[in-house]
């Protein structure tokens, strides 16, 4: 299963979900890769540390060979770096990626990045995408390499209104460019239970029919550590709420019906 984890909102929580997801699914034997495509590289500070300054490898260099035309020399593996938990490897992200974007639009580079997915479909059981917050060429390309799409929902008003053309232009990538899409459901993250206005939020998402998960994502003070120690919550604290609800939700998604 291909899946990107997509909000046109920053802070959402994004990266803190497709990391945690792509952690769990490693824990239990399952061969994964996450990949970043987010200019800010959240997702790779949080799995690599320290040494995502060092790597020498990630998604910029894909990109970069597209434009270059040295794909065909280059073996998927050059973009790979292997991280610290078994069975977890990262496509880490890179700052240039915000040059690279109006240079890919023009060479027309959109479906570069589903041949790079199909390429490594043989070694991945599991593929985890984290996007930037826009819905821009890099979230795109990811949307047409994936089969599952997750919206993490915070609970405020504003989200609320931007989910609405979130889930227009995931229906429109659907229709144009890739007939196996779909919206596995909305996540909703950092909730706060006995407050009036997410339960409302939530209670009217699901009246009005969206794919609300049934797994809610509670905000801790747990998962900041977990930033600031490079360690997913699983392998942190196995036993913490907050890891057992994203054990909750990778369960959820992986005994959904397959599409």
């Amino acid at each position: 299963m291909r899946r990107v984890v997509f909000n046109q909102k920053g802070g959402v929580g994004k990266s803190s979900i497709a990391a945690n997801l792509a952690a769990i699914s490693a824990s239990r034997g399952i061969s994964t890769l996450l990949v970043d495509l987010d200019p800010q590289g959240n997702a790779s500070q949080y799995l690599l540390g320290a040494d995502y300054e060092a790597s020498d490898r990630g998604i910029g260099d894909f990109f970069q060979d597209c434009l270059s035309f040295r794909l065909l020399e280059q073996e998927p593996a050059r973009y790979i770096e292997e991280t610290s938990f078994e069975g977890l490897d990262l496509i880490p992200s890179s700052p240039d990626l915000n040059e690279l974007e109006s240079k890919l639009q023009a060479k027309h580079k959109i479906y570069k990045f589903r041949e790079l997915m199909d390429d490594l479909s043989a070694q991945y059981q599991a593929v985890y995408i984290d996007t930037p917050p826009a819905f821009n060429f890099f979230t795109l390309s990811a949307l047409i390499a994936a089969e599952g799409c997750l919206i993490p929902f915070d609970c405020d008003d504003f989200s609320r209104r931007a989910l609405y053309q979130l889930l227009e232009n995931v229906e429109e990538t659907r229709s144009d460019h890739n007939r196996e899409l779909h919206v596995e459901g909305i996540v909703i993250n950092q909730f706060l239970p006995r407050a009036n206005l997410p339960r409302r939020l939530v209670e009217e998402l699901c009246q009005e029919g969206l794919p609300v998960l049934a797994t809610r994502l509670s905000s801790s003070v747990k998962m900041r550590e977990s930033h600031d120690q490079s360690i997913p919550l699983i392998y942190l604290a196995p036993r913490h709420k907050l890891t057992t609800e994203f054990v909750a939700l990778f369960e959820e998604l992986a005994a959904a019906p397959v599409r």
